[in-house]
C-alpha cells in the first residue's frame, strides 16, 4: 500500500520582492531533496505557497518542512 501525504503552507501578505528572494534562496536546497518528496513553491497574488508532497516517508517530510521553514525565517530576517 502506498501512502501519499500533501501539505500546503501559505505565507500571507508578502511582497513580490520578498517572495522572489525566498524562492531564489531556497532553490539550491530543492536540488538534493529526499527521494519520494517534492516541494513546489508558487507566488500567488500576495502569498507565497509551499506545496510539499511525500510518498511513504512522513518522518522525512516533517524534517524537510521544518528545515525549509527554518530557512525561510532566516531569509526573512536577512532581507528585513
Amino acid at each position: 500500500m502506498s501512502l501519499t501525504c500533501r501539505l500546503q503552507i501559505t505565507l500571507d501578505n508578502i511582497s513580490a520582492q520578498k517572495a522572489e528572494a525566498i524562492k531564489k534562496a531556497l532553490e539550491p536546497d530543492n536540488v538534493d531533496f529526499p527521494e519520494n518528496l517534492t516541494l513546489k513553491i508558487e507566488n500567488i497574488d500576495n502569498k507565497l505557497v509551499f506545496d510539499f508532497q511525500s510518498q511513504n516517508n512522513m518522518k522525512s517530510m516533517i524534517a524537510s518542512v521544518d528545515e525549509v521553514l527554518d530557512h525561510v525565517q532566516v531569509i526573512l530576517k536577512v532581507i528585513e
